[in-house]
């Protein structure tokens, strides 16, 4: 699934700085930071081994990509992986603009995602989303600020985006103008579990995995025995920092 907290063009030392929590079964094989190359293109980020996509990855050129599911009753088994979506981006030598309007001919072969592009040099940072079903691609240019993106629209008020995006607020007036301290905040923030009071759950699926989906760092059994698991990740301008 995924949650992401981001300040973007509106901090005077960071253009860019992203936390990232990754929802996944333990048991699903993926490789953690490192440098690889898809197509000739030098890549940062973590990899899923089965499909192998991403969901947070940056280049030396500044360019960025990162991805969440959108939460859905019946995804479609046979659809292209959505890990694909970041690569196809940092690969290319399109605009964030160009790139989502190229998009829209495919959007419709993936699952329920949430795409946001960036380009740090020339300012340009585009979110992307093929849901809800039957109504146009959406395409936004990302206005300055913070941001947070969970498995609906961008900024979508639900208990988990409000919480991290008050905390992260509050972290920010904490440093002021000064250095983040990274670690910190990855730790406050990112590993909160409080959930949501089931009045407040959006009524897409089964009510019980709602409620265990609703808290900023999901901890959860299920019916096969394996627990979700996260990563924290955090991008600083043009570059990436990993914790785990």
């Amino acid at each position: 699934m995924c949650i992401a907290a981001f300040i973007w063009q509106a901090h005077p030392l960071y253009p860019l700085l992203l936390l990232q929590n990754r929802d996944e079964y333990h048991n699903r094989p993926t490789k953690g930071l490192a440098w690889w190359e898809v197509d000739g293109c030098e890549i940062l980020g973590g990899r899923d081994e089965v499909a192998g996509g991403t969901w947070l990855a940056c280049t030396r050129q500044g360019r960025l990509a990162f991805l969440t599911n959108v939460l859905e009753l019946h995804p479609h088994p046979d659809a292209k992986t959505r890990g694909d979506l970041p690569l196809l981006f940092l690969e290319s030598t399109k605009s964030p603009m160009e790139f989502a309007e190229q998009l829209v001919l495919d959007a419709h072969r993936y699952n329920g995602f949430n795409l946001i592009v960036a380009d740090i040099p020339s300012k340009s940072m585009v979110y992307i989303s093929n849901r809800p079903v039957g109504e146009p691609i959406a395409i936004q240019q990302v206005s300055p600020g913070l941001h947070v993106l969970s498995n609906a629209k961008l900024d979508t008020p639900w208990h988990k985006a409000q919480r991290l995006a008050k905390g992260f607020k509050q972290m920010l007036n904490k440093y002021g103008k000064n250095e983040v301290i990274v670690k910190e905040m990855v730790e406050k923030l990112m590993r909160d579990k409080v959930k949501a009071d089931e009045s407040k759950l959006p009524g897409i699926c089964e009510l019980n995995w709602e409620f265990n989906l609703s808290s900023v760092f999901v901890e959860v059994d299920t019916p096969l025995g394996l627990s979700v698991w996260h990563e924290e990740y955090c991008g600083i301008g043009s570059s990436c920092w990993w914790g785990s």
